[in-house]
Order: C-alpha cells, then sequence, then structure tokens
C-alpha cells in the first residue's frame, strides 16, 4: 500500500512512524517538512491530502503539533477522512465506522510506544460493512457531495 506522511516539523516520532510504515511493507511517500524544510503545517496537511484524494497515496499519516490544525486542513480535501487518534481505540473506531483514510498525530501528545499500537489498530481494523456502517458511509458521501456543489 501506498502511505503519504507528511509533518511541518521532523522529529523521532515521524522517523519511527516512517520506519514502523516501511517494515510493515508498505511504500512510503515523504511530503512536507519530512521531504522539504520549512513547510508549515497547512500546507503540509494540504499536500498530504490531495495525494490521497488524487489516488497518489492509498491512506496518509499527518502530524502537527496537536493534530488538530492538520486534521482540519485534511478534512477540507474532497474524498479525505482525517481523523486524530490519540490512542488504537480511536484508530480501530475511525477506520471501521467513519472509514477514515488519514490517521492524523500529535507531535506533542505522541509517543513512539503509542503510536505503534495506534498504527497496529489502523491497520488491522478493516472499512466496516454492517448495514449500520454502509448506511452512516452513504450518508457522509452525500452530505460531502452536496458540500461541494455550494
Amino acid at each position: 500500500m501506498r502511505i503519504a506522511i507528511s509533518s511541518d516539523k521532523p522529529n523521532g516520532l515521524t522517523a519511527y512512524v516512517v520506519s514502523s510504515l516501511e517494515d510493515r511493507g508498505h511504500e512510503v511517500i515523504l511530503l512536507g517538512a519530512l521531504r522539504k524544510k520549512g513547510v508549515e503545517w497547512v500546507d503540509s496537511s494540504r499536500e498530504l491530502a490531495e495525494s490521497v484524494s488524487s489516488g497518489k497515496a492509498d491512506q496518509g499519516v499527518l502530524f502537527c503539533w496537536t493534530g488538530t490544525g492538520a486534521s482540519i486542513v485534511a478534512n477540507k480535501i474532497p474524498g479525505v477522512r482525517a481523523a486524530l487518534c490519540t490512542d488504537p481505540k480511536q484508530a480501530r473506531g475511525a477506520r471501521k465506522w467513519d472509514h477514515a483514510n488519514v490517521l492524523v498525530m500529535s507531535l506533542e501528545l505522541t509517543s513512539k510506544a503509542r503510536a505503534g499500537r495506534i498504527l497496529d489498530a489502523w491497520f488491522s481494523e478493516p472499512y466496516g460493512n454492517s448495514a449500520f456502517d454502509r448506511r452512516n458511509i452513504s450518508k457522509l458521501d452525500d452530505l460531502e457531495s452536496r458540500m461541494m456543489k455550494k
């Protein structure tokens, strides 16, 4: 799977996640400040979200200091469902019920150990396919479609 990863600041956590994704057999696409120095959070988030929306990446992993700003930016791009996850339970829920395709983590609050558990949950949880899941994802798709027409 092609996984785009972006941050406004490279650090030990982002290096750990890149290595972990590669160890899992994913093709990693570096974006934002992980590719070029001095890229700010709005730009690094937009770049990643556009890579997922366009199909250049199958999924994304995104970082900023709190994770909130990156989530806001990414969710402005059609076709992107970015979820700020602080623990494995949130990651599983985001995949199962929300069909999230961009995992967002806080550079400030996420340890390497916790990031590893979040990645385990994210990549082991398939999109939910129950009638409840399909009905709600359909509603979400309809909402996004209506918003794009405005």
